[in-house]
């Protein structure tokens, strides 16, 4: 008996010791200190141990401070405004006093015009009654009821007007807080899209699709070896950041004057700096700063304050290689893209590069994957050649959208049709039924534009219905098409971006 019962003993023991919820003050200090130095709550302080009592806010906070830290990720952010020197406490003591002294006044009227009808949701006259009755000594007079009713009215009123004052004079004079807050709550429950290419299409998608959700993740090639990118590459030994760098302005404010500058390309008679962008050259820097091209990439859209997150396919130095129909062999993305002969087959070097754990994580919480749009062969398909990304893809069970050009591109699409570009992305991967939705521009072009096009042997792309019967594909076709600066031909951002939305659903 005395073994069961030591066992037993043993047992309650450990179960006290693996609890994760202390009930006692003792336990729940002994948690704190397990979850850590709470050093975002003292950030100019060195932290020092509870139990010490020798903190400058008191046992008190960091005790209500951690128990919101351990437990509700939501009141990390919360609890912040209770930091002394922010000065909203006392406005939020004075609401709720007020409110419950409202509520009293409303419960002791009540409670006398309808025969003891009382508000019980907060049960405040078990502790106001006794003082109402001590001033009035008497129960059956109302005055105190309403003198509570309207000072408690005005305390509520006045509380939650200083409050929002006290916000806001915490944020820019211009920033109209409530709807910020309401807005990023809003884009927080947005779809899980991810973006898959690379190039001016995959920024343009970008810009619209942050309008409705911060649930974003750009996952760009790093294939580029042509202008400010490519001397990046070879003089820093870095991955080509132009394209990672336009997505990322894409995502910010792009009223910002911080994403203005990022876009900002010096023209210089220095060779060393000519032709560079000073968002290439941040990217650059910032990877020196932290060691790798992933952080770096990672604080530059903090800097920026992106809505999501850009993330490099790879992290390994990938190069592009293309055989064409001509039999012939090239190297290099920016030779590929303006070869005159067509393109065979694309392959990258080395054959099978580990892929980025970013991009994979968000390619399997995905609910919607966009190809494109961007250049076939030089933005999309080199994503699709690293194993793993093609195999997330497929096995994500997400919806599979390729955006198809409005054009096609000489050098990689001469005279592709809407099926073309399908059976190319089918012949570089193991997955025939990798898309299951395409959308393509149905709209014609006004003649001027289109003489211009025509001049370099670009063409719109044709939807050629009877072929695409072939593919287990819906094709939506819609009016995409929008000219920028009165000759260049682009996606509708906003058009777009709705029809991706739509497909969330």
């Amino acid at each position: 008996m005395k073994a069961d019962t030591q066992i037993k003993t043993d047992d309650t023991d450990a179960e006290k010791k693996t609890n994760k919820y202390p009930s006692t003050i003792l336990d729940l200090m002994d948690f704190i200190d397990l979850c850590g130095p709470l050093q975002t709550l003292q950030p100019y302080k060195p932290y020092k141990p509870l139990s010490t009592f020798t903190d400058p806010y008191g046992p008190s906070f960091r005790l209500v401070s951690a128990f919101f830290k351990c437990y509700n990720p939501f009141m990390k952010q919360v609890i912040k405004f209770l930091y002394p020197g922010v000065r909203l406490k006392r406005w939020i003591f004075l609401f709720i006093l007020a409110a419950l002294v409202f509520f009293s006044g409303v419960s002791g009227v009540m409670g006398k015009a309808f025969k003891g009808v009382s508000i019980k949701l907060l049960n405040v006259e078990k502790y106001f009654n006794p003082l109402r009755d001590l001033i009035t000594s008497s129960t059956r007079l109302v005055t105190i009821d309403i003198i509570a009713i309207l000072l408690g009215g005005i305390g509520v009123y006045l509380g939650f007007n200083f409050f929002v004052k006290a916000i806001n004079a915490l944020y820019p004079a211009k920033v109209d807080i409530i709807k910020a807050s309401f807005d990023e709550l809003k884009l927080k429950r947005g779809p899980r899209i991810v973006t898959i290419g690379g190039g001016t299409g995959l920024s343009t998608l970008l810009r619209g699709l942050k309008l409705y959700t911060s649930n974003l993740t750009a996952v760009v090639t790093v294939a580029d070896d042509g202008g400010s990118s490519g001397k990046l590459r070879k003089q820093m030994k870095i991955l080509p950041p132009g394209d990672i760098r336009n997505c990322m302005v894409a995502l910010a404010d792009s009223s910002g004057m911080l994403g203005k500058v990022f876009q900002y390309r010096f023209t210089s008679k220095n060779k060393d700096l000519d032709g560079h962008s000073f968002g290439n050259l941040f990217i650059a820097a910032l990877t020196g700063v932290n060691g790798s091209f992933e952080k770096g990439v990672a604080e530059s859209g903090n800097i920026l304050a992106i809505r999501g997150s850009v993330v490099p396919v790879s992290l390994e130095k990938i190069v592009l290689e293309a055989r064409l129909k001509n039999k012939m062999f090239i190297k290099g993305q920016y030779n590929i893209s303006h070869s005159k002969s067509a393109i065979d087959k694309v392959y990258i070097v080395p054959a099978n590069p580990q892929p980025s754990a970013n991009a994979i994580n968000a390619i399997k919480r995905a609910k919607v994957i966009v190809l494109g749009p961007g250049s076939l062969y030089t933005s999309i398909i080199p994503n699709l050649l690293i194993k793993e990304i093609a195999d997330a893809i497929y096995n994500s069970g997400a919806r599979v959208i390729y955006v198809c050009n409005i054009m096609t591109q000489p050098g990689e699409t001469r005279d592709y049709r809407l099926s073309d570009h399908i059976n190319a992305i089918n012949r570089h991967t193991e997955y025939p039924a990798l898309i299951t939705h395409v959308i393509a521009n149905n709209q014609e072009i006004s003649g001027r534009i289109m003489r211009k096009y025509a001049e370099e042997k670009s063409f719109p792309v044709e939807i050629d219905l009877q072929k695409m019967k072939e593919y287990d594909i819906k094709i939506i076709s819609d009016n995409l098409v929008q000219i920028v600066d009165g000759h260049l031909i682009r996606h509708n951002a906003e058009q777009l971006s709705k029809i991706v939305l739509r497909l969330t659903l």
